[in-house]
Protein backbone atom coordinates (compact mmCIF):
# COMPACT_ATOMS: atom_id res chain seq x y z
CA UNK A 1 0.00 0.00 0.00
CA UNK A 2 1.57 3.28 -1.11
CA UNK A 3 1.66 6.55 0.82
CA UNK A 4 -1.16 8.04 -1.25
CA UNK A 5 -3.50 5.22 -0.22
CA UNK A 6 -2.47 5.51 3.43
CA UNK A 7 -3.19 9.24 3.32
CA UNK A 8 -6.60 8.54 1.79
CA UNK A 9 -7.39 6.16 4.67
CA UNK A 10 -6.17 8.78 7.16
CA UNK A 11 -8.61 11.34 5.72
CA UNK A 12 -11.47 8.80 5.57
CA UNK A 13 -11.07 7.91 9.23
CA UNK A 14 -11.10 11.59 10.20
CA UNK A 15 -14.33 12.18 8.27
CA UNK A 16 -15.89 9.03 9.74
CA UNK A 17 -15.11 10.28 13.26
CA UNK A 18 -16.69 13.64 12.41
CA UNK A 19 -19.88 11.94 11.19
CA UNK A 20 -20.15 9.83 14.34
CA UNK A 21 -19.55 12.90 16.52
CA UNK A 22 -22.32 14.73 14.67
CA UNK A 23 -24.63 11.74 15.00
CA UNK A 24 -24.02 11.84 18.75
CA UNK A 25 -24.72 15.58 18.91
CA UNK A 26 -28.04 15.22 17.06
CA UNK A 27 -29.19 12.02 18.82
CA UNK A 28 -31.63 12.52 21.74
CA UNK A 29 -31.25 8.96 23.08
CA UNK A 30 -28.38 8.85 25.65
CA UNK A 31 -27.49 5.22 24.91
CA UNK A 32 -27.14 5.86 21.19
CA UNK A 33 -25.20 9.04 21.93
CA UNK A 34 -22.69 6.97 23.91
CA UNK A 35 -22.44 4.40 21.10
CA UNK A 36 -21.79 7.05 18.43
CA UNK A 37 -19.12 8.71 20.58
CA UNK A 38 -17.48 5.33 21.13
CA UNK A 39 -17.45 4.71 17.38
CA UNK A 40 -15.94 8.15 16.82
CA UNK A 41 -13.11 7.35 19.25
CA UNK A 42 -12.39 4.10 17.40
CA UNK A 43 -12.23 5.98 14.08
CA UNK A 44 -9.79 8.49 15.61
CA UNK A 45 -7.66 5.59 16.81
CA UNK A 46 -7.62 4.23 13.26
CA UNK A 47 -6.60 7.66 12.01
CA UNK A 48 -3.75 7.70 14.52
CA UNK A 49 -2.52 4.30 13.26
CA UNK A 50 -2.50 5.44 9.64
CA UNK A 51 -0.79 8.66 10.72
CA UNK A 52 1.99 6.63 12.35
CA UNK A 53 2.44 4.59 9.16
CA UNK A 54 2.71 7.81 7.15
CA UNK A 55 5.23 9.35 9.54
CA UNK A 56 7.37 6.23 9.29
CA UNK A 57 7.62 7.11 5.59
CA UNK A 58 8.54 10.71 6.32
CA UNK A 59 5.07 12.15 5.54
CA UNK A 60 3.23 14.42 7.97
CA UNK A 61 -0.50 14.13 7.19
CA UNK A 62 -2.47 17.36 7.00
CA UNK A 63 -6.23 17.90 6.95
CA UNK A 64 -7.98 18.46 3.64
CA UNK A 65 -11.38 20.01 2.80
CA UNK A 66 -14.28 17.68 3.53
CA UNK A 67 -15.36 15.43 0.67
CA UNK A 68 -18.63 16.11 -1.12
CA UNK A 69 -20.02 12.85 0.27
CA UNK A 70 -19.31 13.86 3.86
CA UNK A 71 -20.68 17.36 3.31
CA UNK A 72 -23.89 15.84 1.95
CA UNK A 73 -24.24 13.47 4.92
CA UNK A 74 -23.66 16.31 7.38
CA UNK A 75 -26.32 18.31 5.53
CA UNK A 76 -28.71 15.37 5.92
CA UNK A 77 -27.94 15.17 9.64
CA UNK A 78 -28.71 18.84 10.13
CA UNK A 79 -32.18 18.06 8.75
CA UNK A 80 -32.75 15.23 11.20
CA UNK A 81 -32.22 12.32 8.79
CA UNK A 82 -30.10 10.17 11.09
CA UNK A 83 -31.40 6.87 9.73
CA UNK A 84 -30.26 7.76 6.23
CA UNK A 85 -26.78 8.65 7.47
CA UNK A 86 -26.52 5.45 9.55
CA UNK A 87 -27.37 3.40 6.46
CA UNK A 88 -24.78 5.30 4.46
CA UNK A 89 -22.21 4.58 7.18
CA UNK A 90 -23.05 0.86 7.08
CA UNK A 91 -22.47 0.82 3.30
CA UNK A 92 -19.21 2.73 3.67
CA UNK A 93 -17.91 0.53 6.49
CA UNK A 94 -18.77 -2.59 4.45
CA UNK A 95 -16.89 -1.23 1.45
CA UNK A 96 -13.84 -0.51 3.60
CA UNK A 97 -13.86 -4.02 5.11
CA UNK A 98 -13.96 -5.53 1.62
CA UNK A 99 -11.05 -3.35 0.50
CA UNK A 100 -8.91 -4.21 3.52
CA UNK A 101 -9.53 -7.94 3.18
CA UNK A 102 -8.99 -7.95 -0.57
CA UNK A 103 -5.64 -6.14 -0.41
CA UNK A 104 -4.32 -7.73 2.80
CA UNK A 105 -2.36 -10.63 1.16
CA UNK A 106 -0.27 -8.13 -0.84
CA UNK A 107 0.58 -5.82 2.07
CA UNK A 108 3.75 -5.65 4.08
CA UNK A 109 3.35 -7.20 7.59
CA UNK A 110 3.16 -3.93 9.54
CA UNK A 111 0.42 -2.45 7.32
CA UNK A 112 -1.36 -5.82 7.15
CA UNK A 113 -1.63 -5.94 10.97
CA UNK A 114 -3.08 -2.42 11.10
CA UNK A 115 -5.60 -2.95 8.30
CA UNK A 116 -6.66 -6.31 9.75
CA UNK A 117 -7.50 -4.69 13.09
CA UNK A 118 -9.25 -1.82 11.31
CA UNK A 119 -11.31 -4.34 9.30
CA UNK A 120 -12.32 -6.15 12.50
CA UNK A 121 -13.36 -2.88 14.12
CA UNK A 122 -15.33 -1.80 11.05
CA UNK A 123 -17.13 -5.16 10.91
CA UNK A 124 -18.11 -4.67 14.56
CA UNK A 125 -19.38 -1.18 13.72
CA UNK A 126 -21.57 -2.65 10.97
CA UNK A 127 -23.09 -5.11 13.45
CA UNK A 128 -23.74 -2.37 16.02
CA UNK A 129 -25.29 0.03 13.51
CA UNK A 130 -27.38 -2.72 11.91
CA UNK A 131 -28.71 -3.65 15.35
CA UNK A 132 -29.82 -0.03 15.80
CA UNK A 133 -31.71 -0.03 12.51
CA UNK A 134 -33.29 -3.38 13.27
CA UNK A 135 -34.73 -2.22 16.58
CA UNK A 136 -38.34 -1.25 17.18
CA UNK A 137 -39.43 2.37 17.45
CA UNK A 138 -36.39 4.00 15.83
CA UNK A 139 -37.31 7.57 14.86
CA UNK A 140 -35.70 7.33 11.41
CA UNK A 141 -37.99 4.42 10.47
CA UNK A 142 -40.86 6.88 10.35
CA UNK A 143 -39.16 9.18 7.85
CA UNK A 144 -37.35 6.80 5.49
CA UNK A 145 -35.38 9.54 3.76
CA UNK A 146 -33.11 6.96 2.22
CA UNK A 147 -35.95 5.38 0.25
CA UNK A 148 -37.21 8.80 -0.85
CA UNK A 149 -33.83 9.96 -2.09
CA UNK A 150 -33.07 6.63 -3.72
CA UNK A 151 -36.28 6.84 -5.78
CA UNK A 152 -35.46 10.41 -6.79
CA UNK A 153 -31.90 9.61 -7.85
CA UNK A 154 -32.69 6.43 -9.74
CA UNK A 155 -35.80 7.86 -11.40
CA UNK A 156 -33.85 10.95 -12.49
CA UNK A 157 -31.09 8.70 -13.80
CA UNK A 158 -33.50 6.57 -15.87
CA UNK A 159 -35.17 9.61 -17.43
CA UNK A 160 -31.87 11.31 -18.19
CA UNK A 161 -30.24 8.30 -19.84
CA UNK A 162 -33.25 7.15 -21.87
CA UNK A 163 -34.16 10.57 -23.26
CA UNK A 164 -30.53 11.51 -23.86
CA UNK A 165 -30.18 8.47 -26.12
CA UNK A 166 -33.42 9.37 -27.91
CA UNK A 167 -32.39 13.00 -28.50
CA UNK A 168 -28.95 11.99 -29.78
CA UNK A 169 -30.58 9.46 -32.09
CA UNK A 170 -32.90 12.08 -33.57
CA UNK A 171 -29.96 14.48 -34.00
CA UNK A 172 -28.04 11.72 -35.77
CA UNK A 173 -30.94 11.38 -38.20
CA UNK A 174 -30.43 15.04 -39.20
CA UNK A 175 -34.10 15.97 -39.04
CA UNK A 176 -35.59 19.43 -38.63
CA UNK A 177 -35.14 21.31 -35.33
CA UNK A 178 -38.85 21.04 -34.57
CA UNK A 179 -38.66 17.24 -34.77
CA UNK A 180 -35.76 17.15 -32.30
CA UNK A 181 -37.69 19.21 -29.76
CA UNK A 182 -40.93 17.30 -30.35
CA UNK A 183 -39.18 13.95 -29.98
CA UNK A 184 -37.48 15.07 -26.76
CA UNK A 185 -40.73 16.27 -25.21
CA UNK A 186 -42.59 13.13 -26.35
CA UNK A 187 -39.82 10.98 -24.88
CA UNK A 188 -40.03 12.91 -21.62
CA UNK A 189 -43.77 12.30 -21.31
CA UNK A 190 -43.47 8.64 -22.30
CA UNK A 191 -40.57 7.98 -19.90
CA UNK A 192 -42.29 9.72 -16.99
CA UNK A 193 -45.59 7.89 -17.52
CA UNK A 194 -43.86 4.54 -18.00
CA UNK A 195 -41.61 4.84 -14.95
CA UNK A 196 -44.38 6.31 -12.82
CA UNK A 197 -46.76 3.48 -13.75
CA UNK A 198 -44.03 0.91 -13.12
CA UNK A 199 -43.27 2.40 -9.71
CA UNK A 200 -46.96 2.42 -8.80
CA UNK A 201 -47.59 -1.17 -9.95
CA UNK A 202 -44.43 -2.49 -8.30
CA UNK A 203 -45.30 -0.89 -4.94
CA UNK A 204 -48.94 -2.01 -5.25
CA UNK A 205 -47.96 -5.59 -6.07
CA UNK A 206 -45.47 -5.71 -3.21
CA UNK A 207 -48.07 -4.42 -0.77
CA UNK A 208 -50.64 -6.93 -2.00
CA UNK A 209 -48.20 -9.79 -1.53
CA UNK A 210 -47.36 -8.60 1.98
CA UNK A 211 -51.02 -8.15 2.90
CA UNK A 212 -51.76 -11.67 1.67
CA UNK A 213 -48.91 -13.12 3.75
CA UNK A 214 -50.03 -11.18 6.82
CA UNK A 215 -53.61 -12.41 6.39
CA UNK A 216 -52.35 -16.00 6.21
CA UNK A 217 -50.27 -15.49 9.35
CA UNK A 218 -53.28 -14.03 11.19
CA UNK A 219 -55.32 -17.10 10.28
CA UNK A 220 -52.54 -19.43 11.43
CA UNK A 221 -52.42 -17.66 14.80
CA UNK A 222 -56.16 -18.16 15.16
CA UNK A 223 -56.23 -21.82 14.12
CA UNK A 224 -52.99 -23.15 15.61
CA UNK A 225 -51.75 -20.83 18.39
CA UNK A 226 -49.67 -23.49 20.15
CA UNK A 227 -47.70 -24.30 16.99
CA UNK A 228 -47.14 -20.60 16.34
CA UNK A 229 -45.91 -20.16 19.92
CA UNK A 230 -43.39 -22.97 19.40
CA UNK A 231 -42.20 -21.39 16.13
CA UNK A 232 -41.75 -18.04 17.88
CA UNK A 233 -39.82 -19.72 20.70
CA UNK A 234 -37.51 -21.37 18.16
CA UNK A 235 -36.92 -18.02 16.46
CA UNK A 236 -35.90 -16.46 19.77
CA UNK A 237 -33.62 -19.39 20.60
CA UNK A 238 -31.99 -19.11 17.16
CA UNK A 239 -31.17 -15.50 18.07
CA UNK A 240 -29.27 -16.69 21.13
CA UNK A 241 -31.90 -16.51 23.89
CA UNK A 242 -31.66 -19.18 26.61
CA UNK A 243 -34.42 -21.81 26.17
CA UNK A 244 -36.37 -20.81 29.29
CA UNK A 245 -36.22 -17.08 28.46
CA UNK A 246 -37.26 -17.80 24.86
CA UNK A 247 -40.24 -19.86 26.10
CA UNK A 248 -41.40 -17.18 28.55
CA UNK A 249 -41.00 -14.41 25.99
CA UNK A 250 -42.96 -16.36 23.38
CA UNK A 251 -45.77 -17.00 25.88
CA UNK A 252 -45.91 -13.34 26.84
CA UNK A 253 -46.04 -12.22 23.20
CA UNK A 254 -48.73 -14.77 22.30
CA UNK A 255 -50.95 -13.54 25.14
CA UNK A 256 -51.78 -10.45 23.03
CA UNK A 257 -53.04 -11.39 19.50
CA UNK A 258 -52.13 -8.01 17.96
CA UNK A 259 -48.59 -8.01 19.34
CA UNK A 260 -48.23 -11.67 18.40
CA UNK A 261 -49.16 -10.90 14.79
CA UNK A 262 -46.73 -7.97 14.62
CA UNK A 263 -43.93 -10.10 16.07
CA UNK A 264 -44.57 -13.06 13.77
CA UNK A 265 -44.74 -10.82 10.72
CA UNK A 266 -41.47 -9.12 11.63
CA UNK A 267 -39.51 -12.13 12.87
CA UNK A 268 -40.80 -14.91 10.61
CA UNK A 269 -41.79 -13.11 7.42
CA UNK A 270 -39.33 -10.23 7.64
CA UNK A 271 -42.04 -7.70 6.74
CA UNK A 272 -41.77 -4.26 8.25
CA UNK A 273 -44.25 -1.42 8.52
CA UNK A 274 -45.62 -0.02 5.25
CA UNK A 275 -43.96 3.36 4.88
CA UNK A 276 -45.31 4.69 1.59
CA UNK A 277 -48.30 4.34 -0.65
CA UNK A 278 -48.18 3.00 -4.25
CA UNK A 279 -49.55 6.35 -5.48
CA UNK A 280 -46.75 8.23 -3.73
CA UNK A 281 -44.14 5.87 -5.16
CA UNK A 282 -45.57 6.26 -8.66
CA UNK A 283 -45.75 10.06 -8.49
CA UNK A 284 -42.28 10.37 -7.01
CA UNK A 285 -40.69 8.10 -9.60
CA UNK A 286 -42.60 9.72 -12.48
CA UNK A 287 -41.70 13.28 -11.49
CA UNK A 288 -38.02 12.39 -10.93
CA UNK A 289 -37.94 10.66 -14.33
CA UNK A 290 -39.51 13.69 -16.02
CA UNK A 291 -36.92 16.02 -14.48
CA UNK A 292 -34.10 13.78 -15.66
CA UNK A 293 -35.58 13.48 -19.15
CA UNK A 294 -35.91 17.28 -19.33
CA UNK A 295 -32.14 17.86 -19.03
CA UNK A 296 -31.12 17.05 -22.65
CA UNK A 297 -34.22 18.82 -24.04
CA UNK A 298 -33.97 22.21 -22.31
CA UNK A 299 -31.30 23.75 -24.64
CA UNK A 300 -33.49 23.06 -27.70
CA UNK A 301 -36.17 25.42 -26.38
CA UNK A 302 -33.71 28.21 -27.28
CA UNK A 303 -32.89 27.12 -30.83
CA UNK A 304 -31.24 24.39 -32.86
CA UNK A 305 -27.67 25.19 -33.83
CA UNK A 306 -24.39 23.39 -33.46
CA UNK A 307 -23.60 25.18 -30.17
CA UNK A 308 -27.05 24.21 -28.84
CA UNK A 309 -26.39 20.55 -29.67
CA UNK A 310 -23.03 20.65 -27.93
CA UNK A 311 -24.60 22.44 -24.95
CA UNK A 312 -27.20 19.68 -24.62
CA UNK A 313 -24.47 17.08 -24.85
CA UNK A 314 -22.27 18.81 -22.26
CA UNK A 315 -25.09 19.37 -19.76
CA UNK A 316 -26.30 15.78 -20.13
CA UNK A 317 -22.81 14.34 -19.65
CA UNK A 318 -22.22 16.53 -16.59
CA UNK A 319 -25.53 15.39 -15.10
CA UNK A 320 -24.61 11.75 -15.75
CA UNK A 321 -21.46 12.26 -13.69
CA UNK A 322 -23.35 14.04 -10.89
CA UNK A 323 -26.06 11.38 -10.75
CA UNK A 324 -23.39 8.67 -10.61
CA UNK A 325 -21.71 10.55 -7.77
CA UNK A 326 -25.06 10.80 -5.95
CA UNK A 327 -25.59 7.05 -6.31
CA UNK A 328 -22.37 6.48 -4.35
CA UNK A 329 -24.26 7.56 -1.23
CA UNK A 330 -26.35 4.36 -1.50
CA UNK A 331 -23.72 2.00 -2.90
CA UNK A 332 -20.75 3.00 -0.73
CA UNK A 333 -18.45 3.32 -3.76
CA UNK A 334 -16.12 6.25 -4.30
CA UNK A 335 -17.73 9.42 -5.68
CA UNK A 336 -15.36 9.84 -8.62
CA UNK A 337 -15.44 6.21 -9.68
CA UNK A 338 -19.23 6.01 -9.44
CA UNK A 339 -19.55 9.30 -11.31
CA UNK A 340 -17.19 8.14 -14.07
CA UNK A 341 -19.15 4.89 -14.46
CA UNK A 342 -22.31 6.87 -15.20
CA UNK A 343 -20.38 9.32 -17.37
CA UNK A 344 -19.18 6.45 -19.57
CA UNK A 345 -22.69 4.98 -19.68
CA UNK A 346 -24.04 8.34 -20.87
CA UNK A 347 -21.27 8.62 -23.46
CA UNK A 348 -22.03 5.13 -24.74
CA UNK A 349 -25.75 5.91 -24.97
CA UNK A 350 -25.03 9.11 -26.90
CA UNK A 351 -22.71 7.42 -29.38
CA UNK A 352 -24.98 4.42 -29.98
CA UNK A 353 -28.07 6.63 -30.27
CA UNK A 354 -26.40 8.99 -32.74
CA UNK A 355 -25.06 6.17 -34.92
CA UNK A 356 -28.41 4.35 -34.85
CA UNK A 357 -30.27 7.50 -35.92
CA UNK A 358 -27.80 8.15 -38.70
CA UNK A 359 -27.92 4.56 -40.01
CA UNK A 360 -31.72 4.38 -39.88
CA UNK A 361 -32.08 7.66 -41.75
CA UNK A 362 -29.59 6.49 -44.41
CA UNK A 363 -31.48 3.21 -44.72
CA UNK A 364 -34.90 4.86 -45.11
CA UNK A 365 -33.64 7.59 -47.39
CA UNK A 366 -31.78 5.02 -49.47
CA UNK A 367 -34.88 2.88 -49.67
CA UNK A 368 -37.00 5.87 -50.68
CA UNK A 369 -34.47 6.88 -53.35
CA UNK A 370 -34.56 3.42 -54.83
Amino acid sequence: MDAKKLLEHWHDEAESALLYDTLAETEPNPERQALYRQLAEVERKHQQWFGELLRERGIEPRPRPLSLRTRFLLWMLRRGNRGFVVRARINEEAREVQQYLRHRPRLEPRIARVTSQVARDEAEHIAQLSALLGGLGEPWHRIESGGFLRNVVYGFNDGLTANFGLVMGVIGAEVSPEIVLLSGVAGLVADALSMGASGYLAAKSEREVYEHEIAMEREELRLMPELEREELELLYRAKGMPPEVARQTAQQVMSNPDIALQEKVREELGIGEFRSSPLREGLLTGIATALGALVPVVPFFFGHSQPIIWLSFAISMAMHFLVGAARSVFTGRGIFRSGMDMFLVGLGVAVVGYIAGDLLMRFFLGGAAR
